[in-house]
C-alpha cells in the first residue's frame, strides 16, 4: 500500500471519529416556543376571561414574547407531542415585572400568576383523565411549594418554581425534569406530553401584570 493511501485512510478515520464525537456530544432538543425567531404561528389563543395581550418584542437585546394582563385571563397553547423518554427536560427563561398582592393561591379566588408554563397530558375522549403540571412564578407561596390546582384538583399540580419580587425585572433560566415530575405527582411512568401552554392571568385579582417569556424547548439532558 502506498504511503499516500495510508495517510488518506488515517485522515478519514480521524475525521469520522471527530464527527461521531460531535454527534454524541450534542444533546437532542425539541423546540416548542421559538420566539427569538419571531415565530408565534404554532400557538393558539385560549381565552378564559378577557384577553391577555401577547406580542413579540425586543427586550434585553433579544426577541421574546411579552404578556400584559389587565384583569384578564387568556393563554397560548401549542399542541406538540414530546417523547419524554428521549427529551425529558423542559427548558425556558422568563422575567416578570411584578407579582400580585393579597393572593391566597390555594383558592380559586387566588389562582392568578404573573407567569406560568404548563405541560398537558391528554386524556383523549376520557377528558377527565387529562393531567397537567403548572410551573408558576408564585406571588407569595414559597419557592418549591407544590399543591393541587384549586379548579382541577389532583389532575393539575402546581409548582412554585419562583416566588415573590426578589428576582422581578431579571431574566431567570429554568429546567425541569418533566418525566420525573409526572411520575412523582401521578404515580405513572408517562412517556408523552401532548401540549405546552403559557399564561399571564389576573382575572381573579382584577390587577395588572406583565411578563416576558424566552424560547421554550425540551432537551435530552
Amino acid at each position: 500500500m502506498k504511503s499516500n493511501d495510508i495517510l488518506f485512510k488515517m485522515a478519514a478515520i480521524v475525521l469520522l471519529a471527530v464527527a461521531c464525537h460531535r454527534a454524541t456530544a450534542e444533546s437532542l432538543t425539541i423546540p416548542v416556543g421559538r420566539f427569538s425567531l419571531g415565530k408565534l404561528d404554532e400557538w393558539e389563543a385560549k381565552v378564559f376571561a378577557g384577553d391577555t395581550r401577547y406580542t413579540l418584542v425586543e427586550q434585553g437585546g433579544r426577541r421574546v414574547l411579552k404578556a400584559e394582563s389587565r384583569a384578564a385571563a387568556s393563554g397560548l397553547v401549542r399542541e406538540i407531542r414530546v417523547d419524554l423518554n428521549e427529551t425529558p427536560f423542559l427548558n425556558w427563561s422568563w422575567r416578570i415585572e411584578n407579582t400580585l398582592d393579597g393572593m391566597h393561591e390555594q383558592t380559586k379566588q387566588g389562582d392568578d400568576y404573573p407567569a406560568r408554563i404548563y405541560v398537558v397530558v391528554s386524556g383523549g375522549l376520557a377528558f377527565w383523565r387529562t393531567r397537567a403540571i403548572n410551573y408558576v412564578w408564585a406571588n407569595r407561596l414559597p419557592q418549591g411549594f407544590e399543591w393541587p390546582n384549586a379548579f382541577a384538583g389532583d389532575n393539575a399540580m402546581m409548582v412554585a418554581v419562583r416566588s415573590g419580587d426578589a428576582q422581578a425585572r431579571q431574566w431567570v433560566r429554568e429546567k425541569r425534569d418533566v418525566r420525573a415530575d409526572l411520575r412523582r405527582f401521578f404515580g405513572d411512568d408517562i412517556r408523552y406530553i401532548d401540549a405546552v401552554a403559557l399564561m399571564t392571568d389576573t382575572d381573579n385579582s382584577q390587577q395588572q401584570a406583565a411578563a416576558y417569556y424566552g424560547d421554550i424547548f425540551f432537551s435530552e439532558k
